[in-house]
């Protein structure tokens, strides 16, 4: 497989071997497969983790168990005073 290179890539992969971190352009270009891996996995458990979250609301929706937005909000404001007070 053959790939060009926009100049300005060319020119970051260069930046990254002045630096001595890396020996040759493939260890530049191996790290960044590893990081756009790494993130796209984070990204999929991050959408794990919040549909997880998001069923665990629905059920206690359901059972009723749910609080308003104005009684989320003032319970909030109340544990702010609470903080500066302690402090003060």
């Amino acid at each position: 497989m053959t790939i060009m290179l926009k100049p300005q890539h060319e020119a970051f992969i260069e930046s990254q071997l002045t630096t001595g971190q890396f020996h040759d352009p493939d260890e530049v270009i191996e790290m960044a497969f590893r990081l756009l891996e790494k993130y796209t996995m984070d990204d999929i458990e991050w959408v794990k983790s919040v549909r997880e979250k998001v069923t665990i609301a629905r059920a206690e929706v359901a059972r009723g168990e749910a609080l308003d937005g104005p009684t989320v909000v003032n319970e909030i404001l109340d544990r702010f005073r609470q903080a500066k007070e302690a402090r003060s």
